[in-house]
C-alpha cells in the first residue's frame, strides 16, 4: 500500500512514512568504534588463536571467511573495545567504503582490523535491517558523502555517529529483512549453480579438447580416429587491421577493438566471415567467436577460412589454450601478440565429425551458463528495485501479528 510520507527528514534521508524516524546512528547504538589500525602482523598466530577480520572479509550483508587471520589472545585482550558480539555491524572504513555485514554467532568473540564496529540497540533497530539499508543504493550513496582524505579515501567514526538512518517500527524492519533475505538466498543459489556449471564446462574442455575423453558418434560408437598435429597458420588464414588506417576511417562499421566490439551500421565492411577475434594487445587475449560483417582494428587479429576445421571448435580450442597466448605476449609495459606467434602455434585436431560433436557438447554447456547468468542478473535487478521501494517506505509490508 502507498504510504503517507514527510517531504524530507534531516540530513536528506529522503521522504519516508510518517511513522518512521530518522535518528542519528549514535542515538540507536551503544557502541561505534573502529578496530586496531597499525601493524598487526607481529601478533598473528595459527587457527588456535582469535579470528581477526579485515575489510576483505566484509561483503554486503555477509562475512566472507576466506583468508581470515588469527591473533594471539594477549593482543586480543589489548583490543578489548572491539571484541565482537553476535549482531554487531562491521563497516569497511577504507577500500570498498561503507560495505557492511552483521557478525554471526560463529564469530562472536572475534576481533577486527580497521573496521568500524557498531553495536545497535536491538529493541529499536534490527542489525540485519540496518545492514540492508547501509548496503542499499541510497545508503551507499549517502555514505559516500562521509568520505574524506586526499590520497586514500576513508570514513571516520565521528562522522558515522552523526549519520542519520531510517528506522521503521521493529515489526516492519523484521519483515523487510526476511523478504530481502529470501531474495539473497535465491541469488546465492543461482550464483552457486552458475559457478558449478562454469566449473563443469572447464572440466569438459580439459577432457574433450585434449582427447582424454572421447565422445560417442551418432551411431553410439566411441570416436577413435587419430588427431592431426598441425600449425594454426596451416589451418586458417590469420589477418589484422592495416597499420596505416586510422580509427576515424572506421566510422559506421563493425569494428573489433582490443576490449570490446563496437557495433555500428553501414554498408561498408572489409570482412564478411566466420572468425575468431583475438585482441592483439592487453592482458587477457580472450578469443571471441563471431559470424557476420566486420572491420578490424589494427591491433586485433581475425582467424578465418578454416576448411578442415570447425570454426566454433577452433574457438573453444584457443579459449582453452589461452595460457599459450599469454606466454607468447611480448613487451614490458603493454603486452602484445605478433602474427608469427599465431602462425607457429601447434594444435592437435580431431576428425571433423568429432570436432562437431565436441562443439555441440560445449555449446550446450555455454547455453546453461548463459541462462543462469541471465537469471542471476534478473534476480539482482528485481532485488535492487524492491529494496528501493521497501527501504524508503514507498511500498509497505503487511506485518504478521506475532511480529508486530
Amino acid at each position: 500500500m502507498e504510504a503517507k510520507r514527510e517531504r524530507y527528514t534531516p540530513n536528506d534521508v529522503g521522504p519516508i512514512p510518517n511513522d518512521w524516524s530518522a535518528p542519528k546512528l549514535s542515538d540507536v547504538s551503544t557502541l561505534i568504534t573502529n578496530g586496531f589500525v597499525g601493524a598487526a602482523s607481529p601478533h598473528y598466530t595459527d587457527s588456535s588463536g582469535i579470528p581477526y577480520l579485515f575489510g576483505k572479509n566484509v561483503r554486503p550483508n555477509r562475512i566472507d571467511p576466506e583468508g581470515i587471520r588469527y591473533i594471539t589472545n594477549s593482543f586480543h585482550e589489548k583490543q578489548s573495545k572491539t571484541k565482537l558480539e553476535t549482531g554487531d555491524l562491521l563497516t569497511v572504513q577504507s577500500g570498498h567504503i561503507g560495505e557492511t555485514a552483521v557478525v554471526p554467532s560463529t564469530l562472536s568473540g572475534a576481533n577486527c582490523h580497521a573496521l568500524i564496529v557498531t553495536r545497535l540497540l536491538n529493541e529499536r533497530v534490527l542489525p540485519m535491517f540496518m545492514s540492508y539499508y547501509l548496503n542499499s543504493e541510497i545508503g551507499r550513496a549517502r555514505m559516500a558523502g562521509l568520505e574524506v582524505g586526499s590520497t586514500i579515501l576513508h570514513i571516520n567514526t565521528k562522522d558515522l555517529k552523526k549519520f542519520r538512518v531510517i528506522v521503521p517500527p521493529v515489526g516492519e524492519q523484521k519483515k523487510i529483512a526476511q523478504i530481502l533475505s529470501t531474495w539473497d538466498k535465491a541469488i546465492t543459489t543461482t550464483e552457486q549453480l552458475l559457478a558449478k556449471s562454469q566449473q563443469q564446462k572447464k572440466a569438459l574442455m580439459q577432457q574433450l579438447l585434449t582427447g582424454k575423453k572421447r565422445l560417442l558418434d551418432e551411431n553410439g560408437v566411441r570416436f577413435s580416429g587419430e588427431w592431426k598435429d598441425t600449425l594454426l597458420g596451416e589451418l586458417a588464414t590469420i589477418t589484422t587491421g592495416s597499420s596505416n588506417r586510422q580509427d576515424s576511417h572506421l566510422t559506421g562499421q563493425y569494428t573489433f577493438f582490443d576490449r570490446s566490439v563496437d557495433v555500428r551500421t553501414s554498408d561498408r565492411y572489409l570482412f564478411d566471415a566466420e572468425a575468431i577475434i583475438v585482441p592483439g594487445e592487453g592482458q587477457q587475449f580472450t578469443p571471441k567467436y563471431f559470424t557476420g560483417k566486420f572491420d578490424l582494428h589494427q591491433r586485433t587479429y581475425a582467424i578465418m577460412d578454416f576448411p578442415s576445421c570447425s570454426g566454433k571448435f577452433l574457438y573453444y580450442y584457443l579459449s582453452h589454450y589461452k595460457q599459450y597466448l599469454l606466454s607468447q605476449a611480448v613487451g614490458s609495459t603493454v603486452k602484445s601478440l605478433r602474427l608469427p606467434m599465431f602462425k607457429k602455434m601447434k594444435l592437435s585436431i580431431p576428425p571433423m565429425d568429432e570436432q562437431c560433436k565436441i562443439t555441440k557438447v560445449l555449446s550446450n554447456s555455454d547455453s546453461r551458463c548463459e541462462s543462469l547468468k541471465i537469471k542471476l542478473e534478473h534476480l539482482k535487478r528485481e532485488k535492487k528495485a524492491l529494496m528501493q521501494q521497501l527501504l524508503t517506505g514507498k511500498r509497505r509490508v503487511k506485518i504478521d501479528e506475532d511480529a508486530a
